[in-house]
């Protein structure tokens, strides 16, 4: 019988990982089908109770859903309870277990943005969804020791600096107002620059005016397009990466834990790079803040699934 793995988000049309997935299936020999189920809030629980039955191998998560579907979870991991998001589903016969791969595809991609340097201390982080929650856990993990989170609206960078608050308690989290001259005086302060959000995936614009970007810095956005931001950064002299590393090991994790295989990268990257030349964009983001957030403008970056 062939096994069903879906991508559960609202929207799902422009995703990556459905092309990725595939590949990995078929050149594994595993008679498996990703699909994309595009589902509102509403209609979230149901399709978590759907994928219980036996014709399942699990599935991604993906926004606005990576917060909302934990307390639908029999059970979580490690990571997932720390960033309290989850973007992979596994079975455990009728139990699900909630996954966040994010961690360790943004991990993979800190340590080759930062390539044989020594790993900075200092980082700042713009957005405050789900995929920042992976990143800000991973810069926690990596021994950071001052990261501060910037997001259009304050409360939610200061719960995400609340839901840390114990795993960050040996380092200053902080949460500050987006005003470009606050990010400004930061920026100066820092190494490393990271966007979550989704500025930038469907329009040809920066969350940061390009004069305040530093030439020194290492800058990722986890948005796997070549964004304004980037070439911004670039521009000024920054080292700059993409998400699609972190979209790539994210999305092998997790055909890991659907299958107990290694995933072959190869061929996933090989697809990722043929469904980007087709104009797919992923999935995968934050929520900017903007009116049309519940929809299109929420979806952004490679933080997976």
């Amino acid at each position: 019988m062939t096994k069903r793995v879906v991508l559960i988000g609202h929207p799902v049309a422009h995703s990556l990982s459905g092309a990725m997935q595939q590949a990995a299936f078929d050149a594994a020999g595993i008679a498996a089908q990703y699909e994309q189920w595009d589902r509102t809030s509403l209609a979230l629980a149901a399709a978590i109770a759907e994928i219980r039955g036996d014709d399942f191998l699990g599935a991604n998560v993906t926004i606005p859903h990576k917060e909302r579907v934990v307390p639908l979870m029999d059970r979580l991991t490690e990571e997932a309870q720390a960033t309290g998001a989850v973007n992979t589903i596994t079975r455990e016969a009728r139990r699900l277990v909630g996954h966040n791969t994010d961690v360790a595809g943004f991990s993979i991609a800190l340590d080759k943005l930062v390539g044989r340097q020594k790993m900075p201390r200092h980082a700042v982080v713009l957005g405050a969804g789900g995929g920042a929650r992976a990143v800000v856990y991973g810069l926690i993990r990596a021994g950071f020791q001052r990261v501060v989170i910037f997001n259009r609206h304050l409360h939610r960078a200061e719960g995400l600096v609340k839901h840390f608050g114990r795993s960050a308690s040996h380092m200053e989290l902080r949460a500050m107002p987006w005003h470009d001259s606050v990010v400004e005086s930061e920026l100066a302060k820092t190494k490393i620059l990271i966007n979550s959000t989704s500025i930038g995936l469907t329009r040809d614009e920066s969350p940061v005016p390009a004069e305040i970007i530093p030439g020194d810095l290492l800058v990722l956005d986890l948005i796997y397009n070549r964004t304004r931001f980037l070439r911004d950064a670039e521009a000024a002299g920054c080292t700059v990466m993409d998400g699609e590393t972190m979209l790539l090991h994210q999305g092998a994790a997790a055909f890991s834990l659907w299958t107990g295989q290694t995933a072959p990268l190869d061929v996933m990257a090989t697809a990722l790079a043929e469904a980007r030349a087709g104009g797919l964009r992923s999935a995968e983001g934050e929520p900017t803040g903007e009116p049309i957030a519940d929809a299109a403008g929420e979806a952004a970056a490679s933080a997976a699934g």
